[in-house]
């Protein structure tokens, strides 16, 4: 059943794809996080009808992103017309700054966390997607992050790795059923592991998961509230009983 958000958000997108063919022009939502991204994917593909839709948040592999709904004849405006810009702050690599500290800095300006994407922290250097208003403000206001002074660019292209680190899971399950696998990541008993699943606790690439049976494959993001996020890096063949070995890569 979908709950009150779930709804409103799907009254969004549908407002987004009657717009577009409407008026004939490219449609786009302010940053989405993972899971709202999966919801939309899966909305989109089932609802947009001629038009053409794309996720993107600046470079690949982002995690948050825009939806932008467009007819088909407006390829284009999919691929340069997102009202984002990528912002570069600069500082001395002494200062340890971190995606708290740049967060924390856009929200006391009063920024809705919507308008802002991903937040790429490196030595002396941080890349962050904005929409392009929240952009004129930051650029305008923003001389300090915490206690901090930095420059901004707006104008430099995206360089930075968004580098994620794991830690390598193996082991062996009696199937790739969900219970099975939260079993192995969250180490434990199959039948505590299912009690997660039905208290609504475990997601699969970001949405509910459907059911303690549901089969798992190799590629999908596991989220286990209060153990981790992981992904099935790999299914290995067999033991001699059966058993199935398997490698999970745990986010850390």
């Amino acid at each position: 059943m979908y709950g009150q958000s779930d709804k409103l958000f799907a009254a969004r997108l549908a407002d987004m794809v009657s717009l577009c063919e409407r008026d004939g022009a490219c449609q786009y939502s302010y940053f989405l996080d993972e899971r709202q991204c999966a919801e939309a994917e899966q909305w989109c593909a089932h609802n947009t009808g001629a038009l053409r839709y794309r996720l993107w948040g600046g470079y690949e592999n982002a995690r948050r992103r825009m939806l932008a709904v467009y007819p088909d004849y407006f390829e284009d405006c999919a691929e340069s017309g997102y009202p984002l810009v990528c912002l570069t702050f600069s500082y001395r690599k002494e200062d340890k700054l971190t995606h708290r500290d740049f967060l924390g800095s856009f929200m006391g300006m009063q920024l809705k966390r919507e308008v802002i994407g991903d937040i790429v922290v490196s030595e002396g250097l941080t890349q962050v997607f904005v929409t392009d208003v929240a952009a004129r403000l930051i650029c305008s206001s923003a001389a300090r992050i915490g206690r901090t002074g930095v420059k901004i660019a707006d104008d430099k292209p995206f360089e930075l790795e968004n580098a994620q680190e794991f830690q390598d899971i193996s082991g062996t399950v009696a199937s790739l059923r969900l219970d099975c696998v939260v079993g192995l990541a969250a180490r434990l008993s199959r039948e505590k592991a299912a009690v997660l699943i039905r208290t609504d606790r475990v997601e699969i690439n970001h949405l509910p998961a459907a059911s303690v049976s549901q089969e798992l494959r190799e590629g999908d993001i596991l989220s286990v509230r209060g153990t981790g996020r992981f992904i099935l890096s790999g299914i290995n063949g067999s033991t001699k009983k059966g058993r199935i070995h398997i490698n999970l890569r745990k986010y850390i």
